[in-house]
Formats: structure tokens, C-alpha cells, sequence
């Protein structure tokens, strides 16, 4: 399945309506021999720990740089969390270099009517108004997510998996909810590494790729994700 098969964080208001996409997607998980899913868990988790070491290690003149950046251009703080949903359904903090101006999280004073219906629906804004210059930066080339290095040295995330939501985005999964929980969620995945933005939650495009990456996870899988993501990075694919 390809990107071609495939195309045929702030506060929600209270009283908006639920949505729910309806896509045609198995929700059972595949068979999968127990000894061989045991040993890629394995494997998965001793590199996300080697790899998460090493990165913070190596990439801590990046991210002195990085923080005096932001510090520099406003003044707020540096880091950001924010929840979203685990394996398994359990709430997760997730950490960020903030990229965002200072109350961004007030959306009905600091978006439009129309934008605040395009955050309604992918929970994200086309020339979001909140992103700070730096912020702009950041996001583009994805250093904004270096410090979830540290999530995954803890485990609450992966290296390679679907992306980690808010508890709302599970709608758009409607039965398939439950497999979309059943995996360690990723600092990239199929999805952002193949698509990021330009593929949607509206048609059922984008859970129909992180369903796939489930069903066909794979040491090998994995690794052509951690690549193609420095090419899509470099060439800025899809970026917000």
C-alpha cells in the first residue's frame, strides 16, 4: 500500500459537534506469530533506548541552541507538554519546544471563524497566526519534537509508530479505535514520513496509513520510515 492507494494543539470548545469518519478498514488485528512479534518488540525497544541515549547526548549543543533561540525571541518558556493518548488508552505527556505564542491555546481569540473550523476537523491550521518566527522554524524542519527523545528513553513513546492524538482525534478511527491503541504511538511514522499534511482525516486517508503501518509493522518497516523521515524532512514533504 502507497501514498497513491492511499489518496483513492490547543483547547476544544466544549459544545462543538463530534465528528466520526466512516472508512472501510478492517479493526481486528492480523494473526501474527507470537515468538517473531516478541522478538521485533524486543529489538524495537532496545533501539529506541540506544537511539533516544545517544540523541540527547550528542544533540545537547542543539538543544542549548535551540532554547536560547526562543528565550531570545519572546521570552516565554522553552518547553512545552501537552496530553495525548497511549498505548492502550492511557494519557500521555508529551514534550515539545514550544512553537507557538503565549496563549495559544485560547483558539476563539486568536483564530478565525474559519480556522477555527479547520482546527474542528484536523486539529491543525493552515499559516496558523499562534506560530512564533522561531516557532515557524522549527516546525518546518521538525525540531520542535527533539525533546520527545525523551518520551521515548521512558517508553511512552516509539521511535516508529502511528502518531500520538488528543483524545478526540479516536473518533476518526470510529471501530478501529481499538487497534489504533494497541501499538506504542512514534516520534515519526508511516504517515509523517510518507504523507505529513497532505494527506487528510476527512476521507479516512490518513487512519487508513496508520492502520497499515499496524497490520504490517516490521523491523524492516521500521527502518525504511526512520530514513525516508530525514528525506521528507530535508526536502520538507508535507511540512505545516
Amino acid at each position: 500500500m502507497n501514498l497513491t492507494e492511499v489518496k483513492n494543539s490547543g483547547t476544544v470548545q466544549q459544545d462543538q459537534p463530534e465528528l466520526e469518519v466512516e472508512f472501510d478498514f478492517d479493526p481486528t488485528l492480523p494473526k501474527r506469530n507470537k515468538f517473531l512479534l516478541h522478538t521485533y518488540l524486543f529489538f524495537k525497544r532496545f533501539f529506541d533506548i540506544v537511539a533516544s541515549a545517544l540523541g540527547l547526548v550528542l544533540l545537547s549543543p542543539v538543544f542549548l541552541a535551540i532554547a536560547l533561540a526562543i528565550k531570545i525571541d519572546d521570552g516565554g518558556r522553552v518547553f512545552y507538554s501537552h496530553e495525548r493518548i497511549g498505548m492502550n488508552g492511557k494519557p500521555i505527556k508529551i514534550f515539545k519546544y514550544r512553537s507557538m505564542v503565549r496563549g495559544a491555546d485560547q483558539l476563539e481569540e486568536q483564530l478565525s471563524p474559519e480556522q477555527l473550523k479547520q482546527y474542528e476537523t484536523e486539529y491543525k491550521v493552515d499559516n496558523d497566526p499562534r506560530i512564533t518566527r522561531v516557532g515557524a522554524f522549527l516546525r518546518k524542519s521538525s525540531l520542535d519534537e527533539l525533546p520527545q527523545l525523551l518520551n521515548i528513553l521512558l517508553g511512552t513513546l516509539t521511535i516508529v509508530g502511528p502518531r500520538p492524538v488528543v483524545e478526540r482525534e479516536l473518533l476518526m478511527y470510529g471501530k478501529a479505535k481499538d487497534k489504533f491503541l494497541s501499538v506504542k504511538p512514534g516520534l515519526t511514522g508511516y504517515w509523517q514520513a510518507y504523507a505529513r499534511n497532505n494527506i487528510t482525516y476527512v476521507d479516512g486517508a490518513r487512519q487508513k496509513m496508520e492502520l497499515y503501518y499496524i497490520d504490517n509493522r516490521s523491523f524492516w518497516f521500521d527502518v525504511k520510515i526512520f530514513f525516508k523521515t530525514f528525506v521528507s524532512v530535508v526536502k520538507r514533504t508535507g511540512a505545516s
